[in-house]
């Protein structure tokens, strides 16, 4: 399945259990030369809370707390309302024609829920990476970095995403997101992600450009954001929880010999 170009393979062992999924099969899964190739694997277990849990892999094996590409992905193939388990908290999912409107929760802003290494303020952070500097710092489920700047499209996201996501002041990696206003209420978004690199789309890293878009007074609810995949619909008010819609699709399924993929697992 795919959210505006990030895609993901989908396990459903919400019926029937798979083996325990571990970093080395999910990152040799995810290859795309050698395995079937992913920006996320989407894992899809029973819940005790919830109707059902959604676990996150990137495409180097890591665990992540949340993907609303991802959500919108599952509310869609799970065809009605529900509100699920994710690491990050639980959501709400609502299909809709074409994707869904998933409800991401309220944004967290405290220093020590981002995480940062140490307090600092978040609205404006004393720290700067070259050109990047005075970024907000905002957890939606998972931590982000955001530089409101000119033109998104000159910043070399490449070189600078990889050096602000591993730089020590963020002890859970952050995703990078660089933004730039389009128009009135329209906001133009490239995210590099922890673990996945530059991706055609982020859901979370839309969720949070948005709010912060919104709490420095550049744009009002709801927001529209492009980003290289698409656009996502972004409503958020202070104190509220945030609100994403947008497309999702299914590409193909398929199957694979678990046991290809699990060799060397102990390596």
């Amino acid at each position: 399945m795919h959210g505006l170009g990030n895609d993901f393979v989908v396990l459903d062992a919400r019926l029937t259990p798979l083996p325990q999924m571990t970093p080395h099969i999910a990152r040799a899964l995810g290859d795309r030369r050698t395995g079937i190739g992913f920006d996320q694997l989407v894992l899809l277990e029973p819940s005790e809370t919830q109707a059902f849990r959604m676990r996150i892999f990137n495409s180097d094996g890591s665990e992540v707390e949340a993907c609303g590409n991802a959500a919108r992905a599952v509310a869609l193939l799970h065809g009605e309302p529900a509100v699920i388990e994710t690491g990050g908290g639980p959501i709400a999912l609502e299909p809709l024609g074409g994707g869904a409107r998933v409800d991401m929760g309220a944004p967290r802003f405290e220093w020590d829920a981002i995480p940062l290494a140490f307090p600092m303020d978040t609205f404006t952070m004393p720290v700067g990476w070259d050109s990047l500097e005075g970024p907000m710092a905002v957890n939606v489920g998972n931590p982000h970095a955001i530089f409101l700047v000119d033109e998104a499209d000159a910043v070399p996201l490449e070189t600078l995403g990889p050096v602000i996501e591993h730089d020590p002041l963020f002890p859970e990696r952050v995703n990078v997101n660089v933004a730039s206003l389009a128009g009135p209420d329209h906001l133009k978004l490239r995210v590099w992600e922890r673990g996945a690199g530059l991706t055609r789309a982020c859901g979370t890293g839309a969720c949070a450009t948005a709010v912060a878009a919104i709490r420095r007074g550049l744009v009002a609810s709801p927001v529209r954001v492009t980003l290289p995949g698409g656009d996502l619909v972004i409503a958020w008010q202070p104190g509220g929880s945030i609100l994403m819609s947008g497309p999702a699709a299914e590409s193909y399924r398929g199957t694979f010999n678990w046991d290809d993929y699990a060799a060397g697992a102990g390596a």
